[in-house]
């Protein structure tokens, strides 16, 4: 089977998924009343009754008709309107997304590349004191809570060295961005927009903000990148095609650049495209910490609501939001396997 029947035919697969997860998340709604449903469609202005609610997305018809006019809400991107962004869910996750999204787009390369490279070095030299450091950190990083590491790091790196600040941006960016009627937005990536507003010094301050919790966000998840990449490549060590590689002369290097570490990049490429689906769908607790206004800050804070009262078509929103990442990070990975091992769409 070629790679592109492959990827067809994964794609397909991807239907019926998506359908399950969009059939979980109606199931939930189903819990309620009509009448708490029909809250899902309240705007603050509450400019329309709960009967006129009830009656206009069919609320007390059977769960057929219901789904039908849910799903259609759905494809139409209604997914109710958030008390606690003031606007409709789809709007305020797009409103967030970038926010969280840039602070991917800087711990994940950094997060993957570093830990391939240092599980590579850690099986390689096994038993010997670069493998013995690996795993140290890897222990001390896999054990670290994020909510202590990332106040640590703060009273570290900005109580007492005064290196890099806490939060997003500063107050004078904050200022130019909000105040100043100056600031246009184009991607919604701070570090981007700075520069196409011929604004470097934007650029340059949200960088020194993202330090921080991109040193978080990468000493948490460094360690299972790293422990699986060792555990991966030891494997790869041993078998027989390495074994035959360097009884062919074979230099050690490329034993293990051309050969070994080709096939142990399989198990790693699941644990980073979940790290990565993870990262996507909202940091809750480093979002939290450092004061980001991301997805997964926003998500928390409709969680607890106003006054102790959840945010529920928030809620569900993150919850479809993060199934639907969920179900592509795992296409995306799927399609990898097929490319680094073609054996495996031969299957």
């Amino acid at each position: 089977m070629g790679l592109g029947t492959y990827i067809v035919r994964r794609v397909l697969l991807v239907i019926p998924t998506l359908l399950g997860v969009v059939l979980l998340i109606f199931a939930v709604t189903q819990m309620f009343t009509p009448t708490q449903r029909a809250t899902l469609y309240i705007r603050s202005e509450r400019q329309q009754n709960i009967d006129t609610i009830i009656k206009i997305y069919h609320l007390n018809e059977s769960v057929l008709v219901q789904f039908g006019d849910w799903f259609s809400q759905l494809l139409q991107g209604n997914l109710g309107w958030s008390n606690t962004a003031a606007k409709p869910v789809l709007q305020a996750m797009l409103e967030k997304l970038p926010t969280t999204f840039e602070l991917v787009v800087w711990s994940l390369p950094i997060t993957i590349l570093l830990g391939i490279y240092l599980g590579v070095q850690s099986a390689v030299h096994r038993d010997k004191l670069p493998d013995h450091v690996t795993r140290t950190l890897a222990i001390i990083g896999y054990s670290l809570p994020t909510f202590w590491l990332g106040i640590m790091l703060m009273a570290i790196f900005y109580a007492d060295l005064g290196w890099f600040p806490p939060e997003r941006i500063g107050t004078a960016t904050s200022t130019f961005i909000y105040v100043s009627g100056r600031w246009h937005t184009y991607t919604g990536l701070l570090t981007i927009d700075g520069l196409l507003n011929g604004q470097p010094w934007i650029t340059l301050d949200v960088l020194q903000h993202m330090v921080l919790p991109t040193m978080t966000l990468v000493i948490i998840n460094l360690a299972l990148i790293m422990r699986v990449m060792r555990s991966s490549m030891l494997e790869a060590l041993g078998k027989g095609y390495v074994i035959a590689a360097r009884a062919k002369g074979l230099s050690n290097v490329q034993v293990v650049n051309k050969h070994a570490r080709r096939n142990a990049l399989i198990p790693v490429m699941t644990v980073a495209g979940l790290l990565t689906a993870g990262l996507l769908t909202g940091v809750v607790i480093t979002e939290t910490v450092f004061n980001i206004d991301g997805v997964g800050r926003w998500a928390a804070i409709a969680a607890g609501g106003g006054g102790g009262v959840p945010d529920i078509p928030a809620v569900l929103g993150f919850a479809l939001f993060t199934g639907i990442i969920y179900v592509f990070a795992n296409l995306i990975v799927d399609i990898m396997y097929a490319y680094i091992d073609p054996r495996i769409r031969l299957g």
